[in-house]
């Protein structure tokens, strides 16, 4: 027999680990971001009181689907995924071998949605939530999201290959230099992990001081959840934290995330003095990565969310991720106030990015620096920035 339920209780939604990451474990196409030490430490850090709408579909006691989901007012009443902001791709699980579970969890969204529309954002091309936006029986829209740049999963060499001869013999160059330089790489064990994030956003903050950082990252509350996840998902393998020292010194630091399919870079820290020495850090963190995902037959190296410079240079494939908008018949004339509002932001947004961006070539057209040097582009790793 097959079961519905929504779980508002932030302390029943911490005590689903075990059966969440058995489902997970069963979900195709699931990433590191699906985990239950990642959602519920983002719960933790930025969920708010009475809004926690868990959607859980059993059969005879079986957890075979789940949409991790919260209650927000933007300002109509909506369903968004766990994760906002910091989370590079959301989405839901599906158990693989019970067939129904994408009808049936689109079901069950139906009905907890009463008065609500489901908007899922960075919804990864092939993730199960496109199968329950194929079952739903009401209204909906496709929408384009970010766009994440993708390679595939080889060593560096033989990502050398995919480029033209003149870049691919600086780039050996680069590579040489930091070897050169005495760079050893240090994968932290999980016990350390929350020391290890605190450096890693200690150098993440050194790195772009006065160069426009992301605000969250510099936050209690970011900074809390890393520690508090990350070393759950050492342990579980879904994460990894390198450590890059000279002569004993940590010089940088990244988190790399890893599924079955997929190897991501999710944030970065690196000294200043590297800029200065002029290090490519783009390919110091890239190398490591390309072998992470060879070593575990990975298919994918995603470079996340952006398509800046640094990352085109390496002729990676875009990919855009979905926005998927479902609301149930009745909500259809606030559907299309929703979608409104969404290409009233975007015009806003790309108003704001325009003027910057005039900016920013005024600028350098007389003669400036620019977004702190022209290297700044090649020191962004795999992570966002």
């Amino acid at each position: 027999m097959t079961s519905a339920s929504v779980c508002r209780d932030p302390a029943a939604f911490a005590g689903l680990a075990a059966e969440w990451d058995g489902l997970r474990r069963r979900s195709p196409g699931s990433t590191p971001f699906q985990s239950h030490a990642w959602l519920q430490s983002w719960w933790r850090s930025y969920g708010g009181r009475g809004r926690l709408r868990v959607v859980l579909v059993r059969d005879n006691g079986r957890l075979v689907a789940a949409a991790p989901m919260m209650l927000t007012h933007r300002p109509l009443p909506t369903l968004v995924a766990l994760g906002g902001g910091i989370t590079d791709f959301c989405d839901v699980l599906l158990d693989g071998g019970f067939p129904a579970a994408a009808p049936c969890l689109a079901m069950a969204l139906h009905h907890a949605s009463r008065g609500a529309l489901i908007d899922l954002r960075e919804v990864r091309r092939g993730a199960a939530a496109e199968q329950v936006y194929d079952a739903w029986p009401g209204p909906r829209r496709r929408l384009a999201d970010s766009v994440c740049l993708e390679l595939p999963g080889l060593p560096m060499e033989k990502l050398l290959e995919r480029l033209p001869a003149a870049s691919a013999k600086r780039t050996r160059q680069k590579l040489r230099k930091i070897d050169k330089l005495g760079v050893k790489e240090h994968d932290v064990l999980p016990s350390e992990a929350a020391g290890a994030v605190r450096t890693l956003l200690k150098l993440h903050a050194m790195q772009w001081e006065g160069r426009g950082v992301t605000p969250e990252h510099l936050r209690p509350r970011f900074r809390a959840h890393l520690e508090r996840t990350v070393e759950r998902m050492a342990e579980s393998g879904d994460a990894t934290i390198t450590e890059y020292r000279v002569d004993d010194e940590t010089v940088a630091s990244d988190i790399t995330f890893t599924s079955r399919e997929m190897v991501c870079g999710y944030l970065y820290g690196a000294h200043p003095k590297l800029r200065s020495q002029r290090v490519d850090i783009t390919t110091m963190l890239l190398r490591h990565a390309a072998a992470h995902a060879d070593a575990v037959g990975a298919g994918t190296l995603n470079l996340l969310r952006g398509a800046e410079p640094h990352k085109l240079r390496w002729q990676a494939e875009a990919v855009a991720s979905g926005r998927l908008v479902m609301a149930r018949r009745e909500m259809t004339p606030a559907l299309g106030v929703h979608l409104a509002q969404v290409k009233g932001r975007e015009l806003a947004a790309g108003a704001v990015r325009h003027a910057r961006d005039a900016g920013w070539l005024r600028h350098l057209r007389a003669g400036g620096p620019g977004k702190g040097g022209t290297d700044t582009a090649a020191e962004a790793g795999g992570a966002r920035s």
